[in-house]
C-alpha cells in the first residue's frame, strides 16, 4: 500500500485532507504539533478526526514556536483580531510550514512515503504567505534536492488537493466523504471546552463556507459571539 504522511492540526480543512488522502486508498500516518498554540484544544479535535477516519497511526510532536513568539497564536500578549485587516495578519506564525513541512518529510523518507499532504488554502484564507502556491513549489523543489529520496528515491510530492477550493467547495467534499465537521476545531482563540468565539478570521471564513456550501454548521459557538449555533 502507498503511504502518505498527513499533516492534521484538527481544523476543518486537515480534515478534509485527511479524508480525501485516505479516500485515494493512502496508508495515512498523521502527523500534528504541540508548538505552543493558544489554541492547543485542537490537538483533541485531531485526536478525533485521525480516529474516525482511520489513519494508519498519529504522532504529536512538540516544538517550541512560543519561544520565538511574534504571533497572536503563540503570545498571548498579543491580541487575536476580530475585524478583517490589511496584509498580513498579526495571526500568522513565522515559517510554520516550513517547519511542518520539514519535520513531515523527515518522518516521510523514514516510512519510504513519497507523498506529503497539507491541506493549505489559497482561495478563501488570511492571507499567510506559506500557504500559497509558490511556496508549496518552492518546498516541494527543496525537498527533492536535499533528501535521500529525492536523490536516489521516487522523488517527494507536497500534496495539496484544496489549495485551489472555496471553503464551501472544501465543506462539500468533506460531506461527500463522511467527514463530521462538529468533530473540528477552526477558531484561533476557542476557550476550554472548544467553543469557538465566532468572531476570529477563522470563524468568519468557517461561518461563511457553511452557509455557502448551503449546508448546517455543526461549531460550537460561544455565548454572546454574535454567531448563530444553528447554522
Amino acid at each position: 500500500m502507498k503511504r502518505a504522511v498527513v499533516l492534521v492540526s484538527g481544523g476543518l480543512d486537515s480534515a478534509t485532507t485527511l479524508a480525501m488522502a485516505c479516500a485515494e486508498g493512502y496508508q495515512c500516518h498523521a502527523l500534528s504539533f504541540r508548538y505552543g498554540q493558544r489554541h492547543a484544544v485542537e490537538l483533541e479535535a485531531a485526536e478525533r478526526i485521525v480516529r474516525e477516519l482511520g489513519a494508519h497511526q498519529h504522532r504529536v510532536l512538540a516544538i517550541d514556536l512560543s519561544a520565538f513568539g511574534g504571533s497572536a497564536l503563540t503570545d498571548e500578549n498579543l491580541k487575536v483580531p476580530e475585524q478583517p485587516v490589511e496584509g498580513i495578519p498579526i495571526t500568522y506564525v513565522p515559517a510554520r510550514n516550513t517547519v511542518f513541512l520539514a519535520l513531515a518529510l523527515a518522518w516521510a523518507e523514514v516510512l519510504e512515503a513519497n507523498d506529503v499532504f497539507i491541506g493549505v488554502n489559497a482561495v478563501d484564507y488570511s492571507g499567510y504567505p506559506d500557504c500559497r502556491p509558490e511556496f508549496i513549489r518552492a518546498f516541494e523543489r527543496t525537498a527533492n534536492v536535499a533528501t535521500r529520496a529525492g536523490v536516489e528515491g521516487a522523488g517527494i510530492h507536497i500534496r495539496t488537493p484544496l489549495i485551489d477550493m472555496s471553503k464551501s467547495e472544501i465543506i462539500r467534499r468533506g460531506l461527500a466523504l463522511g467527514v463530521d465537521y462538529g468533530m473540528t476545531i477552526s477558531c484561533y482563540q476557542p476557550n476550554e471546552e472548544g467553543e469557538a468565539c465566532g468572531r476570529c478570521d477563522s470563524c468568519r471564513l468557517r461561518r461563511q463556507g457553511f452557509v455557502d456550501a448551503g449546508a448546517a454548521d455543526p461549531t460550537s459557538y460561544t455565548m454572546g459571539s454574535g454567531a448563530d449555533p444553528g447554522g
